[in-house]
């Protein structure tokens, strides 16, 4: 189980990711079902967009119930654990690198036999095909993940592939006419709507709970890139992470997510990721085998009152500021300047900065949009053709390497972007791309690899982003990869030997 802390009123809280409930805490291996660049046609969904029917007075639940309640599943875990066997006993660690060193604590050392380590959550079937929607958090890097559906039959799942900056991930089943929940236009929830919530809390079964929905557009709770969550008071407990969050009609507008809490149990204060903000990530990791997402190339920030009325805005003080604009980026292309303020995207109006963010992201790249901009207190529309925003990318696919495979399999690796600069305290001038995911049976993690550090080079060639980096492991002649890496102030050189390197 994840635990995220933060202060509220000098008092200390705890976001609790509630998904699996483990014996020791454990980073899981993704084992993509995708693993090719062939695009996959997105599954047809169920989807009931018409508005909730909001009635004062309901003498049972069962109803609703009886017809969420079989497309809600069980999710069981299991993995390797990635450290050594004296991991409880810190000086039996210390004495024993004193003498081996530190590949004392490499990960999954060959001939080591590392226990296995379990967990469990909740997902929701979206088709009667088999994919099912859970939390990214929940089967984490699983090598081994079980479904378990209401009426007992048990099936092997495959991680279709998970997304770590939402918290969603989406598996699958081989099976058919299976009772799929349909999905709710979750823009349409408002405050005060009744919901219930369905899953597999402290894995003692299928429970259902009911409250209200407290608050819309939570951000800021878990600290991901995008997050628009659902809160309600609905009883959350560990395990029911992955499960459903559905309306009176029967209709999936949540993914129960995670719960703040002082004690580690239900408090009355639970997250859920909106149906249409997990659609859109899964119908991108079923099409694309990654989430693709809409780039501007603005830094933006929130319209403040004093901001504003500096800016000429009049009325509300909504939209969102752009301080810098990316040369020859969309935006820049399209006229926008620092000091614009954006009041609409795509025909929708835009409240602050994290919601355009949120809006340019489910934009499909190779779209071109309308945004109304505010300048000099004039209105002016301009017309923007949105790219793929530069990000995180596989340098080469998990499992065992093929012939026609790249080499360093199984490491994530990111453009360094000025956030991330900041957060790993980067030199200003330090040039690479930085690994965001490594996966603990892989060559790379044995070879020493791991997350937050930056490749500067691969093979003795300067690597300038993660788009080149997949280039220079997409064809290589060897499966010894030299890669140069700075950690902490230092460079080091490191081999990456694929040659006779197996998983398991």
């Amino acid at each position: 189980m994840k635990q995220f802390f933060q202060k509220t009123s000098n008092r200390l809280f705890a976001i609790i990711l509630g998904g699996t409930m483990a014996i020791s805490a454990v980073a899981l291996a993704q084992k993509p079902a995708n693993p090719g660049k062939q695009k996959l046609p997105v599954p047809k969904v169920m989807v009931d967009d018409r508005p909730i029917t909001r009635q004062v007075g309901h003498n049972s639940y069962a109803p609703v119930v009886k017809k969420v309640s079989p497309g809600v599943v069980r999710l069981y875990t299991s993995a390797r654990v990635q450290h050594t066997a004296y991991q409880g006993n810190p000086g039996m660690d210390d004495f024993l690198r004193r003498f081996f060193g530190d590949q004392f604590d490499m990960p999954n050392r060959r001939g080591f036999n590392a226990p296995r380590q379990h967990g469990i959550g909740s997902g929701v079937i979206v088709t009667k095909d088999g994919y099912i929607l859970t939390n990214n958090h929940v089967v984490d890097g699983a090598d081994e993940v079980k479904v378990a559906l209401q009426d007992g039959r048990e099936f092997d799942a495959t991680v279709v592939g998970r997304d770590p900056k939402s918290e969603v991930a989406v598996i699958k089943i081989d099976a058919k006419d299976l009772p799929a929940v349909p999905l709710a236009d979750s823009d349409k929830v408002e405050v005060g709507d009744i919901v219930l919530a369905v899953g597999n809390p402290f894995g003692i079964g299928q429970t259902v709970t009911t409250g209200i929905v407290s608050a819309t557009g939570r951000a800021g709770a878990l600290g991901l890139d995008y997050e628009d969550f659902i809160q309600t008071d609905a009883a959350i407990n560990p395990g029911n992470s992955g499960g459903a969050l559905v309306d009176l009609e029967g209709r999936l507008v949540g993914i129960n997510t995670a719960i703040l809490s002082r004690s580690g149990g239900n408090m009355g204060i639970g997250f859920a990721i909106p149906t249409n903000l997990a659609r859109d990530v899964m119908d991108s990791l079923i099409r694309d085998g990654k989430v693709v997402r809409g780039y501007l190339g603005v830094m933006i920030q929130d319209l403040t009152p004093n901001l504003a009325e500096q800016f000429n805005v009049k009325g509300e003080s909504k939209g969102a500021l752009v301080g810098d604009v990316t040369p020859k980026g969309p935006a820049d292309k399209a006229g926008l300047k620092s000091g614009d303020v954006i009041v609409e995207f795509d025909g929708k109006k835009v409240t602050d900065s994290r919601h355009l963010k949120l809006q340019v992201a489910r934009t499909r790249p190779g779209e071109t949009v309308p945004v109304k901009i505010l300048r000099d207190g004039e209105i002016e529309e301009l017309q923007v053709t949105v790219k793929e925003l530069p990000g995180s990318e596989r340098l080469a696919q998990g499992g065992r390497p093929q012939a026609d495979e790249g080499t360093l399999n199984g490491v994530t690796v990111s453009d360094i972007d000025p956030r991330t600069r900041q957060q790993l305290n980067l030199p200003p001038r330090l040039n690479g791309v930085v690994i965001t995911d490594v996966e603990p049976d892989s060559a790379a993690a044995e070879a020493g690899l791991r997350p937050g550090d930056v490749i500067t080079e691969i093979n003795r060639q300067p690597v300038k982003s993660a788009e080149q980096a997949v280039e220079m492991t997409e064809k290589a002649e060897d499966k010894r990869t030299l890669v140069r890496v700075w950690r902490e102030g230092t460079s080091r050189f490191v081999v990456v030997d694929e040659s006779d390197h197996k998983q398991g």
